[in-house]
């Protein structure tokens, strides 16, 4: 669990009054296996149940009343299972009914002339209250009642849970884990207190001020923890910096087709001051699709190769690498070796290739998974890439780096990461951005048509087509059924058949083989077939240049990061590009989203405004093992501590800080979980 750092318990669940074989059972099934974990399972929500003045109550809130029933309670049934119980009481001089669904018990609890509390739904016109709970005591109507809701299973109940919670707590040491200094400076409270009132808060303000607390001290901890993992990989590897040879890297630049922007030059000059460094590089550059990363990391494989250096570039898949390696030996000419593993590289030819990696007689070797398999051996490996590998967690890079022992490490992603998710995700790595695009590249048109309007988008194809063009056209996967998705875009395929002859369009879905995908894939670069009809498969895809359309099927149906690198996939030569999207939204944030589209083309923009509107979770899907799991911080909400939170940490490293003896506990727990950080 993420947050076992901050809380320390040695005691069995069995200490606990009331827990049993059984309760046990019940607590294991919610990931509950110690005091620590009951400590720290904390409430998802809470609800206000203070007495208001129904007089001032808004039509549908829900409320808490206080009052006196003056009609005996009468239960009626209808079918065999479902009743409603019904009565009047009079609260703040104003008659009210009261109904209760499904609950026929509250009959035996209601007593004429007793006062009571009641929480449901208030329905101002009809003067009735749907009860939701009920209860036989006043609550004094200063207290402020914030009940916490727990996300329990079966049988386990609110109270019962809270009741552990409190026994918990009194067998439980929290230890400070934020130092006295940074509590003071930032106003925060004990975390002792802040868990406790997190469980039991007596009011907003200071439910406020615990998850306050309790936020910035996950945010602390997790960015110390990002600091000196990033420490560790720099002080492994490399005892000396590499002396590449400057002179044939700058003749080399001189030789390329086009001039460097700025950006991508700033890009070169910052990996190269990391390789000079006797530290292992571990660099993330992230630029907008079509930016020049490819070209970045030529000059930084050239200048390893000066150096008597080995260089691997690992990429999704395996079209995707033989494009790399094919425009590579483009770039490079014949000054150096380059080779191409991926898992069709069968046979002796796979023996020779890997043969020659081992001897050193390769400089370069482009590739799929395929490179990080035991039996590849490099002879001195000094540079590692990645590209679009930003679904990695922690983890799953730790496994790549492992390669060569002196490998520098760059990543690459054109998925524009709002600054807030690189600090949280990337968080042990040095991040390069390039906001800059090369010259000569006309910015894609992006409109917004309705399901009505295809006639006209046919019509424009057909224009574009008739110039010697080729269109993508991208369905939505639909999450429920793989089956359905396929129906989907063969129906699409249909239409477009029909439209512009079934020789000309290609089909390209889930369902489909590798093989299958990279033979369509393979036709429409050669200009075999003109429309590409697909699922997203095509997202992380290859480079086409000849394409100038992108039409996006249902586009409110994807978040705005897949729709501009769904994009990206056209608008990469001088001819003007054109992005279509057919959204029929039944959303604010439908409508929202397709006029974002249609007004920027800035991906760090639309990143920023993706994250805002869905979530980090959904940024990069559901199994994005990267990002930190935490209980009360959010990396959106709390942006701005997660910032404060980067700088006292390293500031902390940085002074040595850490080092000191009052701050001997947080340092041991970090370095634990340092050394357990597991390959998966």
């Amino acid at each position: 669990m993420h947050n076992q750092h901050l809380i320390e318990s040695e005691c069995p669940l069995t200490e606990l009054k009331g827990v049993g074989p059984q309760t046990v059972l019940k607590l294991n099934d919610l990931g509950i296996h110690s005091l620590t974990d009951i400590v720290l399972h904390l409430p998802y929500r809470y609800e206000d149940e203070s007495i208001v003045d129904i007089n001032t109550a808004a039509d549908g809130e829900k409320i808490t009343v206080a009052g006196e029933v003056y009609s005996s309670p009468q239960l009626s049934y209808f079918g065999r299972s479902r009743s409603k119980t019904a009565f009047h009481m009079l609260v703040n001089q104003v008659a009210v009914r009261v109904e209760f669904f499904n609950q026929p018990y509250i009959k035996h609890q209601v007593v004429l002339g007793e006062t009571v509390t009641v929480t449901g739904k208030w329905q101002r016109s009809k003067q009735i209250i749907q009860g939701s709970k009920f209860s036989a005591t006043v609550t004094d109507s200063s207290d402020k009642a914030l009940v916490p809701q727990y996300s329990l299973k079966g049988q386990l109940k609110p109270k019962q849970f809270q009741k552990l919670v409190a026994q918990a707590l009194s067998l439980t040491d929290i230890t400070p884990m934020i130092p006295d200094d940074l509590a003071a400076k930032y106003k925060l409270w004990d975390l002792k207190q802040a868990v406790e009132t997190l469980h039991f808060p007596a009011d907003d303000s200071s439910l406020k001020q615990a998850k306050r607390t309790f936020a910035f001290c996950e945010l602390f901890l997790f960015q110390l923890k990002m600091r000196m993992l990033n420490m560790k990989e720099h002080q492994t590897g490399l005892a000396v910096g590499i002396n590449y040879d400057i002179d044939a890297v700058k003749a080399f630049i001189e030789t390329l087709p086009f001039e460097l922007t700025e950006a991508q030059k700033k890009s070169v000059n910052e990996i190269f001051r990391d390789i000079k460094l006797p530290l292992r590089m571990n660099r993330l550059l992230q630029g907008d699709v079509g930016s020049g990363k490819t070209v970045v990391a030529a000059i930084a494989m050239y200048a390893l190769m000066t150096a008597g250096y080995q260089s691997a570039l690992m990429v999704p898949t395996e079209i995707l690498a033989e494009q790399h390696a094919e425009s590579l030996a483009a770039l490079y000419k014949d000054s150096c070796r380059i080779a191409l593993l991926t898992s069709s590289v069968k046979g002796r030819k796979r023996r020779l290739l890997l043969e020659q990696l081992a001897a050193g007689e390769i400089d370069m070797i482009v590739g799929t998974h395929a490179l990080i398999q035991d039996e590849v051996r490099f002879n001195r490996l000094g540079l590692v890439i990645t590209d679009e590998q930003h679904r990695f967690g922690v983890n799953q890079r730790k496994r790549l780096r492992e390669k060569g022992e002196e490998a520098n490490v760059l990543f690459m992603t054109a998925t524009p990461i709002p600054r807030t998710l690189a600090i949280s995700v990337f968080g042990e790595m040095d991040v390069t951005t390039i906001r800059e695009m090369p010259k000569g590249r006309k910015p894609i048109i992006t409109s917004w048509a309705k399901h009505e309007e295809m006639p006209i988008i046919y019509q424009r194809t057909a224009d574009e087509l008739k110039k010697g063009r080729q269109a993508y056209v991208i369905c939505p996967l639909i999450e429920a059924s793989e089956k359905l998705d396929v129906q989907n875009t063969v129906a699409v395929y249909e239409e477009f058949c029909r439209q512009f002859g079934a020789e000309r369009v290609g089909l390209l879905h889930g369902r489909m083989s590798s093989e299958e995908k990279d033979a369509v894939m393979e036709r429409f670069s050669r200009h075999e077939i003109s429309i590409l009809v697909s699922t997203t498969v095509v997202e992380v895809g290859v480079n086409v240049p000849n394409a100038t359309m992108m039409i996006i099927i249902d586009a409110e149906r994807f978040g705005l990061s897949t729709l501009h690198q769904l994009r990206g996939r056209v608008g990469r030569s001088d001819q003007q590009s054109y992005c279509l999207l057919i959204s029929n939204p039944s959303t604010e944030t439908g409508i929202e989203r397709m006029q974002i589209m249609c007004q920027t083309t800035d991906g760090f923009v639309l990143s920023e405004k993706d994250l805002e509107m869905r979530g980090p979770g959904d940024f990069f899907g559901v199994k994005q093992s990267g990002l930190p799991d935490f209980k009360v911080a959010d990396i959106v909400e709390d942006y701005r501590m997660l910032e404060v939170a980067r700088d006292e940490a390293a500031a902390m490293i940085l002074s040595g800080a850490i080092d000191r003896p009052e701050n001997s506990g947080l340092k041991n727990r970090l370095q634990l979980e340092l050394n357990t950080l597991e390959i998966d």
